[in-house]
């Protein structure tokens, strides 16, 4: 048998499959404050992917955003979607106030956010572009993905912040000259 790129894209996606897995293995290990593993991460296909471009377009419509239109047509074509998310935790950290608050007491009492978790999200997600881009899978990381990820549950009750990156691997990228 002779697979060729191009031809069907079965060789595509197993090659996309494959570079999801280690784009998650990338997130987990990446750096986090206190290292507090509190970054989640799943690989998103068949069912559980054309749900999430529903609720994306749901979300559209119910919100005025097309833009999540136009991504959930991104996410439809994409073979694999890797979603990443973090559970907001306060690090607790001693002289940081990086918040705007003193400290983690005061932060708490305003009812804010810790900036690590999202920092170290992003970190998480700059080490699983990184292994998308390494591997030539052509990927965009979308926050609309996250919002539908969220609604949708897709990452446990406890996640609060997600991004979604769908891959693709055609000849030319359709993530980008979208309309």
């Amino acid at each position: 048998m002779i697979t060729r790129p191009g031809e069907s894209n079965e060789l595509e996606v197993r090659a996309l499959s494959a570079g999801a897995e280690l784009m998650c293995l990338a997130a987990r290990t990446a750096p986090k404050a206190r290292g507090a593993d509190n970054v989640c991460a799943a690989v998103v296909t068949g069912p559980e992917k054309a749900q999430l471009a529903a609720q994306m377009r749901a979300i559209a419509e119910t919100e005025n955003a097309p833009f999540f239109a136009r991504d959930a047509a991104n996410v439809e074509a994409a073979p694999v979607v890797v979603v990443l998310g973090t559970r907001l935790q306060r690090m607790n950290l001693p002289a940081c106030g990086l918040c705007g608050f003193a400290d983690c007491d005061q932060n708490a009492a305003a009812g804010a956010q810790c900036i690590f978790p999202a920092h170290d999200l992003g970190i998480a997600i700059g080490s699983a572009v990184a292994v998308a881009a390494a591997h030539h899978a052509d990927n965009r990381v979308m926050f609309s993905v996250g919002v539908a990820a969220l609604r949708l549950n897709l990452l446990g009750d406890d996640v609060r912040l997600a991004f979604g990156v769908p891959l693709s691997a055609t000849g030319k990228s359709p993530f980008f000259d979208r309309k």
